[in-house]
């Protein structure tokens, strides 16, 4: 039996069915004490609290057991009560023996769905109402009433769109974008007065726009920033206590005989566009108590502010470095270390003009970054961990005595007739800049013809819409107001370009808005493709109550196929501080209005559960575990339980009705990932495998899988079938997730060791692999394996190009017996190709070696017209991406959220427009594949050599 850790906790982690002595106290004031199994219920445990309390004196001065609910102090120190009574006492964990017994207040089917909600979610439904917070709790009250009303309509539903439902049709997807497409006492303080001065307006006025001022001018009514005297201004007036710790301003602060600077930057945004320039407070000395005392003026009218405008903070110190030796003329150079920044928005999310104080707690900056200070691509939300955080304090003044706020839409458009629209005929040069697939900056003549001409940019060019956002001027409001105007009558757009303003580039609510009418478009199976991309996209949202939120809200509780994988992508990222608040708030409006569906995440949740339980302890490196091992602690009645008799989080179609533990071991690689077999009773005796990794960030294959899907899409809708395999990969928290188990395959580096004598000549020997072919597929099966292989890799070599697949060695790259290839652990793409001490060790676009040649031409060397059939598949398939290529990039573009270590900006994915070819021709697209193609036949030695080396390494392991 597997042995447990030392302590009080680590009772609960021994595996078996030993028991525990638990501590009762009872609401009579008797104290009882008796063991009990960490296999018993929490039922179970009740019942033998009853038989005993039997013998104690005031026994008949308890109610019913009914009446009664345990209580505990939790493993995370916090009290909790035990409503789900179907729970073992060894997956409560109490961080003591110890279980209070009180009378059960409230209404108990409302406490245990709130129990069920948090233990499912990751996260206490209590820590939303200990915030106080007025927009968290408005958001909490109207997504419950709208997803109980979405309840009560699928009740209604005929039975057979019930069915529809509870059961959607596991159909191959069409995803052609024309489709429809107190605080600690060491807390860091920084004191802050912000104060906004607008215009003289009349007190008289009503509070209704900020906007009134501004037509009560003269017949220009909007006159420019520079005409206006009321600028938008900051009082910074604040403190900051230094305080000691492991931040690098502290190591510089020790071994610097220079003093050090600290200074407050602030910057005005909309999406990424600066809409003025930056402001910085001056430099203060470093001490106990630093002080500001200066007001910081922004070069923008407060009538001109935009409605998704956000304040960006950054702290930093200035750091002057060693003196030059005498006789150098250079003066000293200096240096910023940032420290902390932060986010808030300049309205509330009541359209309202924020006044009073805000303490606002700043996330840590990355010391290494000190080309941007200002991060407004950041959250808006507010650290969590005030106790080490620095805290901005920042103090709106009150304009008016009464509150102003950003007008309504139909205020906005009323004000389009003041303005008159300018209409040019340079046809040619408008053509000319909407047909560049690759456009991303503009000249001044260029923005200016863009945008005297945007009714027409609507009537004939309305995809390219966000070219005619990204150069409308947001902090000029008579630009809004025509912008907002346009966007009313603006025709649907596919997904393809739709996806696109979704990004935190086009913040504006409008905007949002419109994205979203047009998303409504997606069937269920478009939906489900574009999933991963709409769930990140939330962390750009400045509000918890958005169009975005709502739609997958609505759409989830329409279809629970996309209501599972919204749960299980908002679940894995549960634990990630920044949308911790917004993704728990989501998933538990989600499982109100599926009650339902709450008991089968349950039992999938509890199961991964246990699943990396099995892992810890595997690789936990305690003792030598072995398989047998593994499988003794699978056959216990606790794991047996949760492991089996779920729907599997790959694909809910799939029952998992019962794990055979002796097919099940762990592989020999750096994270030991759990091989988990499964009887299916929907397969005919046909086993069902998974794999549990615990330790990687599943995040990046998942997206990687996605791109090789829609391409597979792409290419089926144009009559090309790849026989690609996008196999099942799901991330399902802090790097730990699942993918699917292809059957009935093995990877090219097995087979190449299993026919040759050693591990040098294995990677060289050009046969083994047809004759593994071969070997299972006799007769007549041989030409039909063999298709499938040209059709396969003619597929895998377009897909690893187009996304820079790195890290290809024969380990990572499998075939099935049918002869289907295809590539697995997708760690680097976009070009990040592996090094060894300096060198590049993967020197070709993508993995044609001879031998994948020599299966193509059946073993002949002389088999030419093969080989070019090869080539056409592989020319086509690509031409087609490439006519797609922008709906790629706005998928990876939406995917900068993620925090993917290889996914963090623009200039990652310039790897994709480069080998999509955007904004070239299909000609010129087509000679650069070649070139590459041409490329890689000629150097597969090189990745030979590669195989070689990766193979030797393996077989030197300890």
């Amino acid at each position: 039996m597997p042995p447990g850790k030392y302590g009080m906790q680590g009772e609960w982690e021994k595996e078996g069915d030993h028991e525990i002595m638990m501590d009762f106290l009872l609401p009579t004031g008797i104290f009882l004490k008796f063991p009990v199994s960490r296999n018993d219920t929490i039922k179970t445990i009740k019942r033998m609290v009853w038989k005993n309390a039997r013998s104690e004196a005031l026994f008949t001065a308890l109610g019913d057991p009914d009446a009664y609910v345990f209580t505990c102090i939790n493993h995370t120190a916090e009290r909790e009560e035990l409503e789900e009574e179907s729970r073992r006492i060894s997956d409560v964990q109490p961080f003591m023996c110890v279980l209070r017994l009180v009378a059960r207040e409230g209404d108990r089917v409302e406490k245990l769905t709130n129990a069920q909600i948090s233990l499912l979610i990751g996260k206490g439904l209590h820590e939303f109402e200990v915030q106080k917070n007025h927009e968290v709790n408005e958001f909490r009250t109207k997504m419950r009433v709208f997803c109980e009303e979405k309840a009560q309509e699928r009740q209604r539903l005929p039975w057979h769109q019930w069915m529809e439902y509870s059961f959607p049709c596991d159909l191959e997807p069409c995803c052609s974008p024309q489709c429809g497409s107190s605080r600690s006492k060491n807390t860091k303080k920084i004191l802050i007065n912000i104060k906004f001065e607008a215009s003289d307006q009349d007190p008289q006025d009503p509070p209704l726009v900020l906007m009134r001022s501004a037509l009560k001018k003269k017949a220009t009514v909007f006159r420019s920033v520079r005409q206006e005297p009321e600028d938008y201004t900051l009082q910074v007036n604040g403190r900051w206590e230094f305080i000691y710790g492991n931040h690098p301003l502290c190591q510089f602060k020790s071994a610097c005989v220079f003093p050090l600077q600290l200074v407050v930057q602030a910057g005005l945004f909309h999406g990424s566009e600066l809409l003025c320039k930056v402001v910085t407070s001056s430099e203060v000395t470093v001490c106990s108590e630093p002080l500001w005392d200066q007001k910081l003026e922004f070069d923008i009218n407060v009538a001109d502010l935009p409605r998704m405008g956000r304040l960006c903070f950054a702290l930093y110190a200035v750091i002057e470095k060693a003196k030059k030796p005498r006789g150098t003329k250079k003066k000293n150079k200096k240096a910023d270390c940032p420290i902390a920044w932060v986010n808030t928005m300049v309205f509330d999310y009541k359209d309202q003009l924020k006044t009073g104080e805000f303490l606002l707690s700043t996330w840590p900056s990355v010391p290494d970054d000190k080309s941007d200070l200002l991060n407004p691509m950041g959250t808006v939300e507010r650290n969590p961990n005030v106790d080490s955080a620095a805290g901005l304090l920042i103090r709106f003044a009150n304009i008016r005595p009464y509150p102003l706020y950003y007008p309504p839409l139909d205020k906005v458009l009323v004000l389009k007739t003041l303005y008159q629209s300018l209409k040019c005929l340079f046809f040619v040069k408008l053509k000319e800049i909407m047909d560049n697939k690759n456009y991303t900056e503009f000249f001044e003549d260029e923005k200016e013809l863009l945008w005297k001409l945007r009714a027409e940019v609507r009537s004939s060019y309305p995809e390219s819409l966000s070219k005619l956002l990204l150069i409308t001027k947001w902090n000029k409001r008579e630009d809004v107001v025509q912008m907002v105007s346009l966007l009313r009558n603006w025709p649907d757009l596919p997904a393809i370009h739709a996806l696109e303003l979704l990004d935190y580039s086009f913040p504006d609510p409008a905007v949002r808005s419109f994205t979203i009418r047009c998303l409504r478009n997606l069937s269920d199976d478009e939906l489900l493709q574009y999933l991963i991309q709409l769930v990140q996209v939330l962390k750009y949202e400045s509000y918890l109550d958005c169009d975005l939120t709502t739609f997958l809200l609505e759409r989830a509780l329409s279809n629970r196929r996309i209501g599972h994988f919204l749960f299980w992508h908002l679940r894995s990222e549960i634990h990630v501080a920044s949308v911790s608040l917004r993704f728990g708030l989501i998933l538990e409006a989600y499982c109100r209005g599926n009650i339902h569906h709450i008991r089968l995440l349950t039992k999938q949740n509890e199961a991964l559960a246990k699943m990396k339980s099995l892992s810890d302890f595997v690789k936990s490196g305690s003792q030598k575990m072995t398989v047998e091992d593994l499988k003794l602690c699978i056959r216990q009645e606790s794991y047996l339980e949760a492991l089996s008799d779920l729907l599997s989080p790959l694909n809910p179609s799939i029952i998992l009705s019962g794990i055979c533990a002796d097919k099940c071991r762990f592989m020999d690689s750096k994270m030991k990932p759990l091989w988990l077999m499964y009887k299916n009773p929907g397969t005919q005796g046909d086993m069902v495998g998974i794999i549990f990794k615990n330790g990687d960030d599943l995040r990046q294959d998942m997206l990687t899988i996605q791109m090789i899907q829609l391409m597979e899409n792409l290419w089926k809708k144009e009559g090309l079938d790849l026989r690609m395999i996008p196999y099942g990969c799901l991330s399902t928290g802090n790097k730990t997730g699942l993918i699917e188990v292809v059957k009935n395959s093995d990877t090219i580096a097995n087979i190449q060791r299993n026919c040759s004598n050693s591990a040098a000549t294995a990677a060289f020997n050009k046969d083994a692999l047809l004759n593994w072919l071969k070997s299972k597929n006799p007769g007549d099966k041989l030409d039909q394996a063999i298709e499938v292989f040209t059709l396969s890799c003619a597929g895998y070599c377009v897909a690893t190009y187009v996304l820079g697949i790195g890290d290809r060695h024969n380990d990572n790259i499998m075939i099935r017996e049918t002869g289907q290839l295809f590539h697995i652990d997708f760690g680097h793409f976009l070009g990040n190709f592996k090094r060894k001490l300096g060198i590049n060790r993967e020197r070709v676009p993508f993995i044609l070696t001879y031998d994948f040649v020599h299966v193509i031409q059946q073993g002949r060397t002389n088999n030419s017209e093969k080989f070019e059939r090869f080539r056409e598949y592989c020319e086509r398939a690509y031409k087609i991406l490439c006519r797609n290529g922008t709906l790629f990039v706005n998928l990876f573009a939406m995917m900068k959220a993620a925090g993917l270590p290889e996914l963090t900006s623009f200039k990652d994915i310039q790897y994709l427009k480069d080998s999509l070819c955007l904004g070239k021709s299909d000609d010129e697209a087509l000679k650069n594949f070649k070139v590459k193609f041409n490329e890689a036949l000629r150097e597969s030695w090189k990745t030979k050599v590669n195989w070689m080396m990766h193979s030797l390494a393996k077989d030197n392991r300890p």
